[in-house]
């Protein structure tokens, strides 16, 4: 038995939460807002972000992060735009960092772990991702997902903690591939969301897909990620799951955008955040520096900031020269 630490109770810091406690821990679960965590406390459930899920007696939700201090693990669940703020409010004397966080950051587009390496070069930084919805993780349905560090003992050291029959993290050291697969996978989903919206067919969204894929290897690699990586949970696996199903907000958003609904609406303040928003105005500017072309991740950077229509986009993917290959 061990004490980790999860600092967001989002649905996702909720679920893992949960996961740690069924590993037999006794976990810390650290929101910033104060009728969040009296709620949990008084109703053991986080409403909310998960409903209908029981918080196990060994989650004790908390609104201090000093509390994180002393944990053998801590997971930090927040999305990637706000990680900056996050580790600000930590404590100096930092255990490992487990982040469980998909997404590169606007403006840098710098990965979660480069953003941690920036404002706590110190920290032992790794990262969790894979196809993985909340609720079902929760629910304790069967789940596999990557789980990265550098440094491969520490990658199984922190595998081990959260490993049980329904969740199964594989551990390895490329710490770059699980970021990015996790993070780029989110633009092709909104890709896949417009092909169901304008009811494009299967065809098409199986075509996006595999095309999608091939763009997040491609800037993955020249990033010095492994491409067997990308072929995995982090890449494919989550993928997949992402890109046909409605239950993501990357895919929905992308779905109302096919509909007609306008860029400017769903992307307003209050609206289910969808990290590939962000991602792909990044993930555009890091594949600019390597010299690399991203058409599909572009026509979605360009039609979420209102630049150009879904026809246009469609017409000029479908315009490009044929490749010698595939």
């Amino acid at each position: 038995m061990a004490r980790i630490g999860v600092f967001g109770a989002g649905a996702w810091g909720t679920a893992l939460s949960i996961v740690a406690a069924r590993a037999g821990h006794e976990v810390v679960l650290v929101a910033r807002d104060p009728a969040a965590v009296l709620a949990m406390r008084t109703h053991r459930r986080n409403e909310r972000r998960l409903p209908g899920i029981e918080l196990p007696e060994a989650v004790r939700p908390s609104a201090d992060p000093s509390e994180l201090g002393g944990v053998a693990l801590l997971l930090l669940a927040v999305p990637t735009q706000t990680l900056r703020r996050a580790l600000a409010a930590l404590p100096e004397a930092l255990p490992p960092l487990l982040l469980c966080c998909k997404g590169l950051e606007l403006g840098s587009g710098l990965r979660p772990s480069e953003v941690v390496a920036e404002l706590r070069p110190a920290a032992v930084v790794g990262a969790l991702s894979g196809p993985s919805f909340a609720q079902e993780v929760a629910r304790g349905l069967p789940t596999a997902v990557s789980l990265a560090f550098p440094d491969r003992a520490t990658a199984l050291r922190a595998a081990g903690l959260l490993a049980q029959p329904g969740f199964r993290p594989y551990p390895t050291d490329d710490l770059v591939g699980v970021e990015l697969g996790g993070a780029l996978k989110n633009v092709i989903a909104i890709a896949a969301g417009i092909v169901v919206g304008k009811g494009l067919g299967e065809n098409a969204r199986a075509a996006l897909v595999t095309r999608g894929l091939a763009e997040i290897a491609r800037l993955a690699e020249a990033c010095g990620a492994r491409r067997t990586t990308l072929m995995g949970l982090s890449g494919l696996g989550d993928l997949v799951l992402t890109a046909t199903s409605l239950t993501s907000r990357n895919t929905s958003l992308g779905f109302a955008l096919g509909l007609g609904r306008p860029p400017a609406e769903l992307a307003a303040e209050g609206a289910p955040l969808a990290e590939g928003i962000f991602t792909a105005e990044a993930a555009c500017a890091r594949a600019a520096g390597l010299g690399l072309e991203l058409p599909i991740t572009d026509a979605v950077r360009r039609v979420v900031a209102g630049t150009t229509s879904i026809e246009a986009a469609i017409e000029e993917l479908l315009a490009r020269p044929l490749p010698e290959s595939e």
